[in-house]
């Protein structure tokens, strides 16, 4: 049995650990020093690490890790990945060592150009190690692509089944639906995640995974077809917002100066 366990790392970051008991796969490992502990606990053997993107809050552990493991690092071909030892562009079709599940590499360029997302399939249904492409109800900043680019990626993650679990790279759920709730405050499901959300983050737990249903009705950069988002959008910024990717380009400018 595959089991998939948050590890929080530095500010709000998640390490991803995918384990069956024994072997383990490590997803964004920021930090070495919080994996290596989990890892001692569980007496688990990390096989390899994921990596989605090269920004130091996903990778800066890498290279502790291969100090002290024999691993394969995985990481984009054109970003530097600290210690990687296979590199990928997306499209790629893999077996996880020591767990021996297939992964599917999917490029998601927009925060970074090289940008990366794995899908592994579990008895429970896919699972999305999206990095900084999608998170709990927002996405990513457009650090080094374009608009267009990370809406491609999302719209392509989007193609997936509705009931796949959505393992993004922070925590940043709550700060993402004030956000939401601005676009579009008169969404039942959106009011409701938010309180569930609250409920989870005071109790201390982790708001994440989602899965992709529950981001299609709620998140407002999934929902740029809807009529209330684009019209939240065209009141922001006083044009009409008549393509997806007007509309998405619009919220994503609008996030980033959210406060």
């Amino acid at each position: 049995m595959v089991v998939i366990i948050p590890i929080c790392a530095l500010a709000d970051n998640f390490i991803w650990l995918i384990h069956d008991g024994r072997h383990a796969v490590a997803v964004d490992v920021g930090d070495a020093d919080p994996l290596l502990e989990r890892l001692d606990a569980l007496n688990l053997t990390l096989s390899a690490v994921l990596c989605t993107h090269h920004h130091a809050d996903h990778v800066s552990g890498n290279a502790a890790l291969a100090k002290r493991c024999s691993v394969s690092v995985y990481g984009p071909e054109n970003e530097k990945i600290p210690a990687r030892t296979v590199s990928l562009r997306g499209g790629e079709m893999l077996t996880l060592p020591g767990l021996e599940i297939p992964c599917r590499v999917l490029a998601a360029p927009g925060h970074t150009l090289g940008h990366l997302a794995y899908a592994i399939e579990t008895p429970e249904g896919t699972a999305l190690f999206c990095g900084d492409t999608l998170f709990a109800a927002g996405c990513g900043r457009v650090f080094e692509g374009t608009a267009s680019m990370m809406w491609q990626s999302l719209s392509a993650l989007m193609t997936l089944p509705e009931t796949t679990r959505i393992y993004c790279g922070h925590e940043y759920t709550l700060s993402n639906l004030r956000f939401a709730c601005a676009v579009e405050p008169d969404n039942a499901a959106l009011i409701a995640r938010e309180v569930a959300v609250r409920t989870l983050r005071d109790a201390g737990e982790p708001s994440v995974p989602s899965t992709l249903a529950e981001e299609r009705a709620t998140n407002p950069f999934l929902r740029v077809d809807v009529p209330a988002v684009q019209a939240a959008a065209h009141a922001y910024s006083g044009k009409p917002c008549v393509t997806a990717l007007e509309t998405f380009t619009v919220l994503r400018a609008w996030k980033d100066g959210f406060r």
